[in-house]
């Protein structure tokens, strides 16, 4: 094996991995295999992303077919039919009114995006002043400076907070009084919405407010699942006061919460929904913005020949990476993933509440195929036990990980009923050998 020393892993504690790398060479369905054997279960889809299963056979021959005919394209006043095809077929599956479709090549991209479309929004609109953004405590919106700003990451602000955007943030969902091992959403807590018209919205004005992002489950930080009602208020709020609001579906999107997109779950229709992810299977990056249609049509005015928006990169809409999104909804649509999700979720539910027992366990919460299971934090070394535990879970055969000592659980959707009981015993074994 190469030396380690060169690659700057994102999101690691380099020195540690290094003295001890967790390293995987192959995968196939749920499962990697490691250099010296072993079989570890993907308890995490990749990163939230792998969630037909690795090496998926209809999305490696979509993309070995595509490379053989066209390797790249810009989309930079030329395009090519894989791109037009994707946007058309993400359209046609996303909730009503939203069929206007900017590609990029991550969540953070497409956060990015959705900030630069709302102000251009507002500027054409003649309500230039709108440029502050509201999000929420503990979300996270990827890792450009526009998402660090609206995201709610506390470490993440602290590392760049001297360049980030004007922003405010709602509290967070969470309320470890209450909600602590509820089983999906809370009951109690829509009141939690009130806070954007009652504090934020009286504080700054809506017409300073460009928009209010928010994940429909805030994934990143350990699941935290929004009360009843909660989405809706938020909604009937941004509607009251004309604000704009995006759903960032980076993780949600595409099946995890048992409908394509958590917006039809929850059956709150936003203005712009952030995906990526999911729509590939993890196969190649790919992101994107599905923008309501009156956002759209305010945009293309002016002089013909110039272009509506200055923005977008140079792989925006990839050949490869548009074959296997293509790929990817067929097998979501042909292989019943999200009756999958459905099935699988109440036997999920119940399994992953199964540590509960544990002394160590102090929350579970869970939606649809996703769960966070948190841990007593050590005396003054906060993150320290989900460290640990993460590190002890991989060596009994399943991969997680650890926001702050929050164990995640994100199996992919063809997970079995005997791979998921494997995944929380796994768990239950490394929670109880931590410190």
């Amino acid at each position: 094996m190469s030396s380690l020393d060169s690659f700057w892993m994102p999101f690691t504690p380099n020195r540690e991995f290094k003295n001890a790398p967790r390293m995987v060479h192959s995968a196939s369905g749920v499962t990697y295999q490691t250099d010296d054997g072993r079989s570890i279960l993907d308890g995490i889809s990749g990163l939230w992303c792998v969630s037909a299963g690795h090496r998926h056979p209809k999305i490696s021959d979509a993309m070995k077919s595509q490379i053989d005919v066209l390797d790249f394209a810009s989309s930079f006043q030329v395009g090519h039919p894989g791109a037009f095809q994707l946007a058309d077929r993400i359209a046609s599956i996303a909730p009503p009114g939203l069929d206007r479709v900017f590609l990029v090549n991550s969540g953070s991209e497409a956060c990015d995006t959705a900030m630069k479309l709302a102000l251009a929004y507002w500027r054409v609109s003649g309500q230039g002043q709108r440029n502050l953004f509201i999000g929420r405590e503990r979300g996270f919106h990827g890792v450009g400076f526009g998402g660090i700003s609206v995201g709610g990451m506390v470490n993440n602000r602290n590392a760049f907070g001297t360049s980030l955007l004007r922003t405010d943030h709602l509290r967070s969902t969470w309320d470890a009084e209450n909600q602590a091992f509820i089983r999906g959403q809370p009951e109690l807590g829509v009141k939690m919405a009130d806070e954007l018209e009652s504090r934020i919205i009286a504080l700054h004005g809506a017409s300073n407010i460009a928009a209010v992002i928010i994940e429909p489950i805030a994934c990143s930080t350990g699941v935290l699942v929004p009360p009843k009602g909660y989405l809706k208020r938020i909604r009937e709020i941004c509607d009251r006061h004309q604000l704009l609001l995006i759903f960032d579906e980076v993780i949600t999107g595409f099946g995890r919460t048992g409908n394509m997109f958590a917006s039809t779950t929850f059956d709150v229709i936003p203005d712009m929904i952030l995906f990526a992810k999911t729509v590939t299977n993890g196969a190649a990056p790919l992101g994107g913005v599905i923008v309501k249609r009156s956002m759209h049509d305010a945009l293309m005015n002016g002089p013909p020949h110039l272009a509506e928006l200055m923005h977008g990169y140079t792989c925006s809409g990839h050949p490869l990476s548009c074959a296997a999104a293509l790929a990817m909804i067929d097998v979501i649509e042909q292989e019943n993933l999200i009756d999958q999700v459905n099935t699988l979720s109440p036997y999920f539910e119940d399994a992953v509440h199964s540590l509960a027992d544990l002394d160590k366990v102090v929350s579970v919460r869970n939606f649809g195929l996703a769960a966070g299971i948190e841990l007593k934090v050590k005396d003054g070394a906060p993150g320290q036990r989900g460290f640990q535990a993460q590190a002890l879970a991989f060596k009994h055969g399943v991969l997680t990980r650890a926001p702050g000592d929050t164990l995640v659980l994100a199996p992919p959707f063809i997970s079995t009923r005997g791979q998921i009981d494997q995944m929380v015993d796994a768990f239950r074994k490394a929670i109880i050998e931590t410190d």
